[in-house]
């Protein structure tokens, strides 16, 4: 069995080790020569209801690339503006601990491969094309290609290239893999009928910042700066990914958060505005390396799918992460990773899928997701536990817990402990 998994990213590496754990002989095919995409500049896990949803994933058999998070973070157990217990990675240490695991399970790692075309028999793919030449055949694959880029759609829907992470000038940009069999994605709006969403945060260099404010950062994990009044500008907020993140005092002040480098919570910043404020008259952007100017744009490939995460309208593709919806987040992006993984093995056996129950909170978000779209103002949203909307709707079906007892009992109760963990022939 040949699981083929299009884009490195931390779903479809959370896809890759469910597969590998069902038996089957798995390789990622990713765009660039880094795993984990804008993983490599994110950082924050655990906060709020992703706390819950990553004791869930431990529970389930797929909490192995939560526990390398827990591993390589940085600050433990810390607070910011609405967002309590929160754990941030070390962005520097992460990918090769990651990329290590997965060689260890001997999975297949293919970097600069990025994949231009797909063959299809009826309503199957039969194999990838890359961009070097190279035929790739699988049984069965998955689309973890992500919803950022290519450049033409930041330039349409942005501010241009502002020379990412996802380096799209260097490796090409991104391709839909659903698309490129001919099922339309579906795109995320925002409140102006706009599509996509701008990145929710930059990087800045530790070495650009105050001693000052690095002494903070280093003893909380965080450092609140306020904004000098000239410079408000909440309307801002409005353009965000990461709506968990839309609140006034995300406005007011410069919220910066230790993740190895330094993590500015805000789209852009204009860098002479930036070093007006106190302690940061030195300071630059390093992802993206335009942050004064605009970021990356994102929500725009969503695969239509089936709650057990398979593409509707093709025989033998999955999707996980952004392109199952407009998830955000690295937990978020393992929850859906490891639901495709383990169920594209399932369909190569010819057993029934797996649907996580709606009683769990990763179960809950994947259908609730799928739920709203079908709604008027279901594209304007997006979908995470650690805020907005469906946060308070975790607490309201009182699916929200930091009580890892009484998660593992709710897991065990459902016969599902280590169902992840488990092979399947």
């Amino acid at each position: 069995m040949k699981v083929v998994i299009v884009g490195g990213g931390w779903a479809g590496c959370a896809a890759a080790v469910t597969a590998r754990k069902a038996e089957a002989e798995v390789a990622i095919y990713e765009r660039t020569d880094l795993l984990l995409g804008v993983g490599n500049v994110g950082g924050i896990t655990r906060n709020n209801g992703r706390y819950t949803a990553a004791e869930e994933l431990i529970n389930l058999g797929a909490g192995d690339l939560i526990h390398i998070m827990d591993d390589n973070s940085k600050h433990k157990n810390m607070t910011f503006p609405e967002h309590n217990h929160s754990w941030l990675l070390d962005v520097s240490k992460i990918e090769p601990a990651v990329r290590k695991y997965l060689k260890d399970m001997d999975i297949e790692i293919n970097t600069i491969s990025r994949v231009l075309t797909v063959d299809k028999d009826g309503n199957s793919i039969k194999s990838i094309h890359l961009a070097d030449g190279r035929n790739v055949e699988g049984d069965v694959f998955i689309d973890a290609t992500g919803s950022t880029g290519p450049m033409d759609n930041c330039s349409k829907y942005g501010n241009g290239c502002v020379m990412c992470i996802l380096r799209c000038p260097s490796f090409g940009g991104r391709v839909s893999i659903t698309a490129k069999a001919d099922i339309e994605d579906i795109k995320s709006e925002r409140d102006d009928g706009k599509l996509g969403a701008f990145s929710g945060s930059c990087e800045i260099p530790r070495d650009s910042l105050s001693d000052d404010i690095l002494k903070e950062l280093d003893a909380k994990g965080v450092a609140i700066l306020k904004i000098p009044p000239e410079d408000f500008n909440p309307e801002k907020l409005k353009l965000k990914v990461c709506q968990q993140y839309a609140l006034k005092e995300f406005a007011l002040n410069l919220i910066l958060l230790d993740t190895g480098h330094i993590k500015l919570m805000t789209p852009y910043y204009p860098i002479d505005k930036l070093r007006k404020i106190p302690g940061m008259e030195k300071a630059r952007f390093m992802d993206p390396y335009s942050g004064g100017k605009g970021n990356s744009i994102r929500y725009l490939a969503a695969s239509p799918r089936t709650n057990d995460m398979k593409v509707i309208g093709l025989e033998n593709l999955f999707c996980a992460g952004e392109k199952s919806g407009f998830f955000v987040g690295h937990t978020e992006a393992v929850a859906t990773g490891s639901l495709a993984g383990h169920n594209a093995v399932r369909y190569l056996l010819n057993k029934p899928m797996l649907t996580l129950p709606t009683s769990t909170a990763v179960g809950d978000i994947i259908a609730y997701a799928n739920d709203v779209l079908k709604t008027p103002e279901g594209k304007k949203l997006r979908f995470t536990f650690s805020g907005a909307e469906y946060f308070e709707r975790m607490k309201q079906l009182g699916l929200y817990s930091t009580d890892n007892d009484e998660i593992k009992k709710r897991i065990a109760s459902l016969g599902l402990t280590d169902i992840f963990n488990t092979p399947l022939q």
